[in-house]
């Protein structure tokens, strides 16, 4: 076998691997029959070796491969699943809300209205957990996790537009995080600490308080994002210590439920009748009037305008009194018969106790009272949309799975342990939290009836410091955690390349950390400490946290539905079914808790979708194109039922391009024609022949298909490209017209050239070993279309037609109805005339009617037939007179065609003969030379023989033989045929030589081949002196109707 010549292997099939290789690697005696393919294929051993090394992936993760070529130095991963995955999702969850809100959501919501509610957003989250193990374990997951995971599964398009959308849920999530740790600060650790002082109105007190939180809170950004930047190992190393705060403070808590059975914590709340007053108003006596030197207490001079007793008082203050009753009535009381159900307040309203009694005709309470409030009006729908953030984390893990060890393992097992483990505490606490505080404590969002102790505080044990302290940690842990993950993500995007201008996010520093999607994320986080508000920021991070998750499901559920090859993920424990729940729900709770915000997260996500599709498509082997390839597959199938009705007819086009030796397009307005055409949607393919064997001219297949997908994007057609290699063009075209498309989408409309100089083509030294079709290839493709019973277009001076930047102003687009093929020239210029280049157009048809034809009644049949085909176009038929006589003209130029007709059959004869005698001379030779050492042969072409050839044979070669040939008469058939083309033209050119476009029938091809020349004649008298021409030829069946 040949070795080749070191070309690239694209010129050739066969691959060589002769040029540096160790005989050793290839040329195994056992492999020897391999040996030719081993750098696609290569040995079993040498593939296991490849695999054993983490960071270096086989075919399929192409990037991958790159990335690695470059020679950057990588780290080792060596995290577990414990301190991997476990701890930061743990870390993620036990965040900020648990600690802050929970206690307000149960009061607020109820026992079993909140146990709904945690178990709803438990449910999402372990549903979208089994998916994501599920991706997780269906192949090597490198550094981005969940954008790996969902772009990979469901394409570039889908996964950059979710995952954006999950970065910033992410970094937002780090900003909601810290103002949760400032605000324990600030309102529980160090009260005194605030450095705007507020003015006595409720609204001053507020809007100091979120400045405070603005500047501590920016502070507290840069000294984590400084942590982070030192390293993530340091991050790890804190998170344990965080994590220990967490667990210490849920233990107290556990443990101050079970002592509050038998030894209640004393936290008494002050009630005027059945309203909780502020207890840090409280300045002596939770009383109207005491036994010492003042005879009122400082809450009777906030009811009333003096302090004297016989003061002007608030109606409410004088009908009810002052009572205690305890904030921890402890596990044994039954409080939780009381905390059962739902009290959700209004803006402005007074938490108030169901169970007390109280004077109600009464004036509504005033803000300038101390009473406790509800600062903003609370739902179901809103309550959700506050809970979901504390369930989010569970991304944390699979974000950093470029550190892990073997992530397929941790990210099943750590994401699921630590949903379980977050849940069984969440539903716990919600039951204990009913069943040992009371309901107006609960309500009470910022503690202030409890001298303004963090409420969950006041249950744990054995002081409420426990609990402070471990929420503050908690929150920094979670903070820390999302502010490490989210620059990895974008980093993670950025690499890819599907963003440009997210492209510089993808550096960092020499040991992979990610040092300017580190900054961009803190600028952004930034943004969301100065909303200062956590009520404000949980919404939207819940609907960008809830997008993620439902795509999620969607990939799993794709990707096990259309059973793709690659489908074989380890994590065996789900189905489609849990997924399409996971996804439902997940979009139920986004509209659920704002639809409004919902609507704004998908546009975003819509908006980043659109310009990475714009920007162009990467194939990664994703769902979306698995779905695409079932849905056309069912298309297809629905298709081949039948033919398409009348109604559904469209041209589906093969447009015939060629190449010269350059493999340069010589027709490239052909497919400006056919673009113009596509008005009516449709297929389109284009196709072109590489004469030659396949073998050998692959290479060059792929390069005219490249300069056929060049020209389509340049021209803006949506299609594909053909490229068919054969040692005849006719065969070639032959073989395209009958295996292009699949099923019910197959062309029924061939689109070719006018062959300009094809009278030259058959002059006897043309070549036919070049790329040009021949007269004979091109009737040859009028006669195979025929028989395949496809329409056929021929534009005659193509260079002359229009580009689409050269729109025509005015004119009229000419049809010449002369015989009847399906309709194809009515419906062909309304197709035009969908483009601008055609739409200023007129349409003229014109038909041609006989001596025994009544010509008025036939234009009221024609222009009744336009209308009810709902066409606007004038109406004219031409009268063609009956002439017996044959002009001279046309007797000449059929007895011209057959005269020429002649002497290149006679020509083509000699050339033949001559070509079999140096054939034959050739062969004496090399028969000669081998006689000289073995043995004579004797010779069967004798001189005797030659010179008898020679003069049987002489064809056109002799004077005699012109004269023959000039003695000819024409054929009458010919001259027939001749005299329709002469007639016809001269009425066309009358009537259309100011038109745009003529569109006219085309006579079929003679049914001997001996005729072809003179068909190209008749073609070329019937349409000279047009400028531009389209040749059509319907394909046998209807394709308009007047029926709707």
């Amino acid at each position: 076998m040949d070795q080749g010549d070191g070309n690239s292997k694209i010129s050739s099939v066969y691959i060589n691997n002769t040029h540096g290789v160790d005989d050793d690697d290839f040329y195994d005696r056992n492999l020897a029959l391999f040996e030719e393919e081993m750098d696609t294929r290569p040995k079993v051993s040498s593939l296991l070796s490849r695999l054993a090394n983490y960071t270096n992936l086989t075919q399929g993760a192409k990037e991958h491969e790159e990335a690695e070529n470059i020679g950057e130095k990588k780290k080792s991963p060596q995290m577990g699943t414990f301190m991997g995955v476990y701890l930061p999702c743990l870390q993620n969850i036990f965040g900020v809300i648990l600690f802050l809100r929970l206690t307000w959501v149960v009061g607020t919501a109820g026992v079993l209205q909140a146990l709904c509610i945690v178990f709803i957003c438990c449910c999402c989250t372990m549903l979208t957990a089994i998916s994501m193990s599920a991706i997780a374990t269906n192949g090597v997951v490198p550094a981005g996790g969940s954008y790996f995971m969902i772009s990979r599964s469901l394409g570039p398009e889908f996964g950059g537009a979710v995952g954006l959308c999950f970065y910033l849920g992410t970094t937002f999530a780090g900003a909601m995080y810290i103002l949760g740790a400032i605000e324990i600060l600030l309102m529980y650790m160090a009260p005194k600490a605030a450095i705007f002082v507020s003015p006595l109105h409720p609204e001053g007190e507020a809007a100091a308080m979120l400045n405070d939180m603005r500047v501590y809170g920016s502070i507290c950004l840069l000294l984590m994002s400084l942590l982070v930047f030192v390293g993530v190992k340091y991050v790890n190393k804190l998170a344990s210590v965080f994590l220990a705060c967490v667990i210490l403070s849920i233990i107290s808590i556990y443990i101050g439920a079970l002592v509050s059975a038998f030894k209640p914590p004393h936290f008494p709340v002050c009630m005027l009748g059945n309203r909780t007053i502020n207890a840090h108003e409280i300045h002596d006596q939770c009383a109207k009037i005491i036994q010492i030197k003042d005879p009122t207490t400082y809450l009777w001079q906030q009811f009333c305008h003096s302090p004297e007793l016989n003061a002007s008082c608030d109606e409410y203050f004088i009908w009810n009194n002052f009572s205690e009753i305890e904030g921890i009535p402890g596990l044994a009381s039954g409080i939780i018969s009381e905390n059962l159900w739902s009290s959700y307040l209004s803006k402005g309203d007074v938490v108030e106790k169901g169970s007390l009694s109280s004077s109600h005709a009464a004036h509504p309470a005033s803000t300038r009272q101390p009473y406790v409030f509800a600062d903003i009006t609370t739902s179901f729908t809103l309550l959700v949309g506050i809970f979901f953030p504390s369930v989010t984390g569970i991304m944390a893990g699979s974000n950093r799975s470029g550190d892990l060890k073997d992530a397929q393992r941790s990210i099943p097992v750590g994401t699921i342990l630590a949903i379980l483990t977050t849940s069984i505490v969440y539903l716990s606490n919600v039951v204990l939290f009913g069943a040992c505080i009371d309901g107006v404590v609960l309500r009470d969002k910022f503690g202030d009836s409890v001298k303004g102790y963090l409420v969950v505080g006041t249950l744990a044990w054995p002081t409420p410091w426990v609990i402070v302290i471990g929420s503050f940690f908690s929150t920094c842990g979670a903070g820390l955690q999302s502010l490490t993950g989210a620059p990895r993500l974008l980093q993670a995007i950025a690499k890819d390349n599907i963003i440009p201008f997210l492209r510089v996010f993808g550096h960092g520093k020499a040991n992979g950390e990610p040092t300017w999607a580190l900054l961009l994320t803190a600028l952004i986080a930034e943004l969301g400490i100065l909303i200062a508000s956590l009520d404000l920021v949980a919404p939207i991070l819940t609907m960008f946290f809830l997008m993620c998750y439902l795509f999620v499901n969607l990939a799993c559920a794709l990707q096990t539905l259309l059973r793709t090859p690659n489908w074989r993920p380890r994590f065996s424990y789900y189905h489609w079914t849990l997924s399409f729940l996971g996804m439902t729900v997940c979009l139920a709770l986004m509209f659920i808790s704002s639809w409004y915000y919902a609507i704004i997260a998908m546009v975003i996500a819509g908006m980043i979708y659109k310009y990475i599709e714009y920007h162009g498509y990467k194939e990664w082997g994703d769902g979306i194109r698995g779905l695409s390839l079932s849905a056309a597959r069912y298309a297809l199938l629905r298709l081949e039922e039948g033919p398409p009705h009348t109604k559904n007819w469209r041209p589906q086009l093969l447009v015939l391009l060629k190449l010269d030796e350059d493999a340069h397009v010589k027709s490239p307005r052909l497919l400006t024609f056919a673009s113009q055409l596509k008005a009516g949607k449709g297929l389109t393919i284009v196709g072109t022949v590489v004469s030659g064997n396949f073998l050998q001219s692959y290479g060059e297949a792929l390069a005219a298909e490249q300069t056929l997908k060049h020209l389509m994007d340049k021209e803006r057609v949506k299609g594909f490209c053909q490229c068919i290699v054969a040692q005849k063009p006719r065969e070639g075209i032959s073989h395209m017209i009958q295996s292009s498309g699949l099923g019910g989408m197959k062309p029924n409309t061939v689109v070719m050239g006018w062959p300009h100089a094809w009278r030259q083509s058959e002059d006897p030294s043309f070549s036919f070993t070049d790329l040009k079709m021949s007269v004979s290839a091109r009737i040859n493709t009028v006669r195979v279309t025929t028989a395949a019973h496809q329409a056929l277009l021929v534009p005659k001076n193509i260079s002359l037609f229009p580009t689409n930047s050269e729109p025509c102003a005015d004119g009229y687009i000419d049809v010449w109805w002369i015989v009847h093929d399906g309709g194809m020239l009515m419906l062909l210029p309304f197709l035009l005339r969908q483009h601008k280049v055609w739409r200023k157009c007129g349409m003229r048809i014109f038909t041609v009617a006989q001596m025994e034809d009544n010509s008025i009644q036939m234009k009221k049949d024609l222009a009744t037939f336009l209308y009810h085909l709902r066409i606007e176009a004038e109406v004219e038929v031409v009268e063609m007179v009956c002439c017996f006589d044959i002009s001279a003209y046309t007797y000449e130029r059929t007895l011209m065609m057959e005269q020429r007709s002649q002497m290149l059959r006679q020509m083509r004869l000699s050339k033949s003969d001559r070509e079999k005698e140096a054939q034959l001379v050739k062969d004496r030779n090399s028969i000669a030379s081998i006689s000289d050492h073995h043995r004579r042969v004797q010779m069967t072409w004798t001189k005797e023989k030659t010179s008898q050839y020679r003069i049987t044979h002489s064809g056109c070669s002799t004077p005699e033989g012109f004269r023959d040939m000039l003695s000819i008469r024409p054929d009458h058939s010919n001259v027939r045929r001749m005299h329709t083309a002469v007639k016809l033209n001269e009425v066309i050119v009358n009537k259309s030589h100011d038109a745009r476009l003529v569109l006219l029938n085309m006579p079929g091809p003679p049914r001997n081949s001996e005729g072809d020349e003179n068909y190209m004649e008749f073609l070329e008298v019937l349409t000279e002196g047009l400028e531009r021409v389209l040749l059509v030829r319907g394909g046998g069946s209807e394709v308009i109707t007047i029926y709707s």
